[in-house]
């Protein structure tokens, strides 16, 4: 993974080839963690094509350092990299629990799926040193708020007590990323991330402590994952996951470079025809963000894509609308209105 200079700032790094043929010897991966003051915590969008219309990211940058991830170049806004930057420099919010118990007790607020991973992964490894995505959890609980979680992390059973009581109320469901079963793949396109044994193993802990669980085949690469739709779908069922969901691949800004660069090193020969096939599902460019479209895309092999994703998941019995999550025990705790005068 290269680490070029972001669009906005002056200068460009280049990577320099110092005659090193192995980086099997150097030290361990090292991050860099900023903690930074926020006034808000609850991220609102009016995306039509997105299902919620609220999300939380306690942190900012990922560690997985998942080569396709569409939150990269969110760190370029901060004059870092949307390449190794995004995956060593960190930024985390550590009183993200506080602000959250401050805005769902401001009289206005009207609750409605909060979503925790839509930019990175809230059971990251920095997760296990802070503890944000619990404690924000807590605070969900308290008030009797839904969340949705999206993660590959297999940290998210460390808080089966908490979930396990928000699923007895109808507050939580857990969608675990599984995006390859070729163990070699996964290990080359989400380097630090969970292995897809570990996350099956972790759909399986989720579904049998009763935790709805869904299985999501994201993101669907031509020519590179797409073949394993069927089985990732079969592994899913077996697992215990009770709904599927799927978005193809995302590469806006800097994210196409970053994965051409990715292809040429880890499967040269098939970079040219991933490329080919990336463009044909988005109008003869590398990406389009047309709502409606940019996660699923146009065309002949889009369509192939999602009708084969429909036939597996009908069958499986893992298709349709999902679990729709209630909002009829949110309250605000009596105490909260004494906290609030804290900050």
């Amino acid at each position: 993974m290269s680490n070029a200079a972001g669009r906005y700032e002056p200068a460009a790094r280049i990577l320099f080839d110092d005659g090193w043929q192995s980086l099997e010897d150097l030290p361990p991966f090292r991050t860099e963690v900023t903690e930074e003051r926020a006034r808000t915590i609850i991220t609102r969008n009016q995306s039509p094509d997105i299902a919620f219309d609220r999300s939380i990211n306690v942190y900012r940058g990922c560690e997985h350092g998942c080569v396709y991830c569409f939150a990269r170049p969110t760190h370029v806004y901060h004059g870092l990299s949307a390449g190794l930057d995004f995956e060593t420099r960190l930024f985390v919010k550590p009183d993200a629990p506080e602000l959250l118990a401050r805005e769902l007790s401001h009289p206005a607020y009207k609750p409605r799926t909060i979503a925790l991973g839509t930019n990175t992964d809230p059971y990251q490894p920095i997760e296990k040193q802070y503890g944000l995505t619990r404690r924000v959890l807590e605070v969900l609980r308290e008030f009797g708020h839904p969340v949705g979680i999206v993660t590959k992390s297999g940290l998210v059973t460390r808080d089966l007590d908490i979930l396990s009581d928000m699923a007895r109320l109808g507050l939580v469901k857990v969608a675990v990323s599984v995006t390859t079963l070729d163990h070699k793949l996964a290990r080359a396109m989400e380097p630090r991330a969970a292995s897809p044994g570990r996350r099956l193993e972790t759909i399986r802990r989720l579904a049998d402590a009763g935790i709805p669980t869904a299985i999501l085949t994201a993101p669907l690469i031509p020519a590179l994952n797409d073949m394993e739709i069927e089985r990732l779908l079969d592994a899913g069922k077996e697992a215990g996951a009770t709904e599927a969901g799927y978005v193809t691949l995302r590469l806006p800004l800097e994210i196409a470079d970053l994965f051409r660069e990715w292809l040429v090193t880890h499967v040269p020969d098939k970079a040219r025809h991933v490329m080919s096939l990336v463009r044909d599902m988005h109008g003869g460019k590398d990406y389009d963000s047309a709502f409606g479209t940019r996660g699923k895309g146009i065309g002949p092999y889009a369509w192939t894509v999602g009708r084969r994703f429909e036939i597996a998941a009908r069958r499986l019995g893992l298709a349709g609308r999902g679990l729709r999550l209630s909002t009829e025990h949110f309250r605000r705790p009596a105490h909260a209105g004494q906290q609030l005068s804290l900050f």
